[in-house]
């Protein structure tokens, strides 16, 4: 009996261990012991043009399936079409039982039991809802409604929405005090995180952002500190997750900064961010916001989670279809996984499958797979050095093109157009318009049969993806031309 409940105590992360103190991986509290990675534990990512969850395997790193919430286009686009579009946003249950999924396109929030992948429920809420999450004692499930004003709160046991939180338009994202005290919701739309008491929802403190746009935020294991991204300006900020909730730093990151999280292991505690600008994350230590590792990792680097042991970390990469893995303890990439379509959130969940083997309700990836990349580069530069990535999402006679766009001016307006030509002289034919950020950048989206044109296999049918500054709203001087 002693023996047996000793290899428990260690098996759970006593205090018996040196590394004890180190335990605990965000957003769960500092005292939660790490759960080593085994095959009853869960990777998902939110996919948005295959409308798909993937769920993965992180002893294998290995695609298990994925769960069908929708169809791609054009099927989604009949008045009939009662499955979910754009899915988008991840949060999952504190007693990791239950994955809460927002798709932004059909307003809902659909939840997934993770031991059997089934659809327990799905509740429909307001314009464009973009992440959810449960609180800390599990009773709650908050979702920013970034179309509107407000927060929707939903009963976790009834999945209906019981109340609303007011704030500043185009709430972004959500994430929760360990002890479950605050709320700290960052803004999409205006430049201010509104701090909420879990309690009795009301707006305790405010932080000011350097830009409107946030889309992600999160809070360290201790309960000292609070991260959110700012995808347009390429920064990351940090403030005091207690009161007055100052600003503790700014750093500059790098174009499209998708994502942050936080994984605490026997080197220390860091941010990992997602950079998809420069298809990189950047690792900072959290006490003196040194930057300490730039890991390459592919196409557009978007979602990211830890494992319940902090010693991974998983990326989704948007405009690859894969995640990347890496090792928090080098720092390396370690494997890369197919998923679906342009995966967005990502959540690690421990022991999601207690038992059994949790392929109950998944289907193969097939179609959802199916994409072309390439890259395009600044125009005269002999070396083809990337600047743009450009994803073609196989939706049957048509594709979803999803270019991330950099190294132009900001705030400048542009056009992602066809040439004739491989260096983009001769007449264009216009394809998206996009104005850049201040970062200058973008995320440029258009539907078509591009990857017929673009690939074409007689010469003089073949036409190429380039990128040329506006006049009038129509493509004028040809800045970046297709390198492959």
């Amino acid at each position: 009996m002693l023996r047996t409940s000793f290899a428990a105590i260690l098996l759970a992360g006593s205090m018996l261990s040196p590394l004890a103190a180190l335990a605990g991986q965000a957003p769960f509290a500092a005292s939660t012991p790490d759960i080593p990675i085994s095959h009853k534990d869960r990777v998902y990512a939110a996919e948005q043009f295959s409308n798909t969850v993937s769920v993965s395997d992180p002893v294998d790193n290995k695609l298990l399936g994925v769960i069908k919430l929708g169809d791609p286009q054009p099927g989604n686009l009949s008045p009939l079409y009662k499955g979910q579009v754009l899915v988008h946003g991840m949060g999952f249950s504190p007693d990791h039982k239950t994955l809460a999924v927002v798709s932004i396109g059909s307003n809902s929030v659909t939840f997934i039991d993770t031991a059997t992948n089934a659809v327990k429920h799905t509740t429909y809420v307001g314009r464009s809802p973009h992440e959810a999450f449960f609180t800390p004692d599990g009773k709650e499930v908050w979702v920013t409604v970034r179309g509107e004003d407000y927060i929707s709160v939903i009963d976790a046991s009834t999945f209906e929405e019981k109340t609303r939180i007011k704030v500043a338009p185009g709430p972004g994202m959500q994430i929760f005090s360990p002890d479950g005290k605050y709320g700290y919701i960052c803004s999409s739309f205006n430049p201010d995180v509104a701090v909420v008491t879990v309690a009795d929802h009301q707006i305790v403190g405010h932080v000011k952002q350097a830009s409107p746009f946030c889309p992600n935020i999160a809070a360290s294991a201790d309960g000292k500190q609070v991260w959110f991204t700012l995808k347009d300006v390429g920064k990351t900020q940090v403030f005091n997750a207690e009161a007055p909730f100052d600003l503790i730093k700014t750093l500059d990151t790098g174009p499209i900064t998708n994502h942050v999280n936080l994984v605490v292991n026997k080197n220390g505690s860091f941010a990992y961010v997602t950079v998809g600008g420069l298809n990189e994350v950047k690792v900072f230590r959290t006490d003196n916001f040194d930057q300490v590792a730039t890991i390459p990792v592919g196409n557009l680097p978007h979602g990211i989670w830890p494992s319940g042991d902090g010693t991974r970390i998983y990326v989704g990469l948007e405009n690859a279809d894969q995640f990347a893995v890496i090792d928090t303890l080098t720092n390396k990439v370690i494997a890369n996984i197919p998923i679906g379509q342009a995966p967005q959130a990502v959540a690690y969940v421990p022991n999601a499958v207690p038992q059994g083997d949790g392929m109950q309700n998944l289907v193969p990836l097939g179609t959802a797979g199916d994409a072309a990349h390439l890259k395009l580069a600044t125009k005269g530069d002999k070396d083809k050095k990337q600047s743009t990535s450009v994803t073609l999402f196989n939706q049957g006679l048509t594709q979803v093109l999803q270019a991330s766009v950099t190294g132009l001016d900001p705030k400048k307006p542009y056009v992602l157009a066809l040439s004739d030509n491989a260096n983009g002289s001769g007449p264009l034919e216009g394809l998206a318009s996009f104005m850049t950020n201040p970062a200058g950048s973008a995320i440029v989206n258009t539907v078509g049969p591009i990857r017929q044109i673009v690939e074409a296999k007689h010469k003089d049918e073949r036409r190429y993806l380039v990128v040329a500054t506006a006049l009038d709203g129509k493509p004028d001087s040809v800045v970046q031309v297709q390198a492959d």
